[in-house]
């Protein structure tokens, strides 16, 4: 079995020695893992550093000791894979986060369009903002990953134009077969910034398609059939893991 991940607290020097893990992460791993000296490990910073290494004591139910023999950094991701995904109802939006996640998008733009049903405001805005985080960091671990993707703040429609203006690659995803060109068949760069922009069940509005494409995203589709706001992200940034090279 691939060895569980952690996250240390920030501050925490990744090296070959002897690491503490303790606070929520480690009361994980000594109660719920039920983790024992000689088990393997991963440590990681979530930003693309990991230190590997094994239990060398447990201490009480929230701190354990381990003794790290190597340290890697993953490089930064190319080409950089951005979803804008529009707001959906219920946790269906933790859902999106939690699927493109394991599947190895690199930052998520929450976007409240003009046909999303649920906005963010106020303190609702901020819990929700923070369970898309939550989720993140939590899938990232699931899936053995040592770069977390980033979620940033989320955007109106003119951010999510001038995000898509700075892109070396910029796609919306439109059910419209008549308008939109396969993604599947779009010429793609292997290095720079990728951002695709997946609307809401509604779809997106004629106005915001207009300010897309003014900002040099084309419409592009997956198939031939329709899929859920929620889970159209993760289709669209597997297509791209695998087309990009990333995959290979």
């Amino acid at each position: 079995m691939t060895a569980p991940v952690f996250v240390v607290g920030e501050g925490t020097v990744l090296r070959p020695g002897t690491l503490t893990l303790e606070g929520p992460e480690g009361r994980h791993a000594v109660s719920v893992r039920r983790l024992r000296a000689g088990e393997e490990v991963v440590l990681t910073d979530g930003a693309g550093t990991g230190a590997y290494g094994s239990v060398a004591a447990v201490e009480g139910k929230d701190r354990l000791l381990v003794d790290v023999t190597e340290v890697r950094t993953e490089p930064e991701p190319a080409p950089r894979i951005t979803v804008v995904q529009a707001l959906p109802k219920g946790d269906r939006g933790e859902l999106a986060v939690e699927t493109m996640t394991e599947t190895g998008v690199d930052a998520v733009v929450p976007w409240g369009a003009a046909r999303c049903i649920t906005q963010w405001k106020g303190e609702r805005g901020a819990r929700s903002l923070a369970k898309w985080r939550a989720t993140a960091r939590e899938a990232g671990k699931q899936s053995r990953r040592l770069r977390f993707p980033e979620v940033t703040e989320a955007a109106t429609t003119r951010e999510v134009a001038r995000l898509l203006a700075g892109a070396d690659f910029a796609a919306v995803l439109h059910e419209d077969g008549g308008v939109a060109a396969p993604l599947a068949t779009a010429e793609l760069p292997r290095a720079g910034r990728l951002v695709l922009v997946v609307g809401p069940e509604g779809g997106v509005s004629p106005e915001e398609l207009d300010a897309f494409a003014a900002a040099g995203a084309a419409p592009y589709r997956l198939g031939g059939s329709v899929l859920r706001t929620s889970t159209a992200g993760t289709a669209a940034v597997a297509l791209l893991l695998t087309r990009t090279g990333r995959w290979s």
